[in-house]
């Protein structure tokens, strides 16, 4: 059973930034989308950005264009979330998942899926 391990989230103030891991505990089949998603308190969980294993294509919601950035180490079987000039409303556990080429926007369509790690933004 594979296993995805969330890390690099914590206490940080508006402004700042943060790079989340998103590892997988042995190598996925390279064909897959790795997601990342979102879920604040009291409110629904939401997609934020996704990469495509082969050639690294990648999309973003809307709200997190320009402070968002996906990435991928293929070495480490790693993907990266860097989010800069952190706001408040930022606030959510941050998990991740690899989905077989479905609509990377849908979480149900996610088989692996991460515990998430929290991040919390001050004011």
């Amino acid at each position: 059973q594979v296993q995805l391990v969330e890390s690099g989230g914590g206490l940080v103030q508006a402004g700042g930034s943060l790079r989340l891991s998103c590892e997988a505990s042995e190598r996925i089949y390279p064909d897959y989308i790795w997601g990342w998603f979102r879920q604040a308190p009291g409110k629904e969980r939401e997609f934020v950005a996704s990469i495509t294993w082969i050639g690294g294509n990648t999309m973003y919601t809307d709200s997190a264009k320009g402070r968002f950035t996906i990435s991928k180490d293929d070495t480490k079987n790693t993907v990266y979330l860097q989010i800069s000039s952190l706001k408040p409303e930022d606030t959510a556990v941050y998990n991740c998942g690899i989905n077989p080429r479905d609509d990377a926007t849908n979480y149900h369509n996610y088989f692996y899926r991460g515990q998430g790690t929290q991040v919390t933004v001050s004011s």
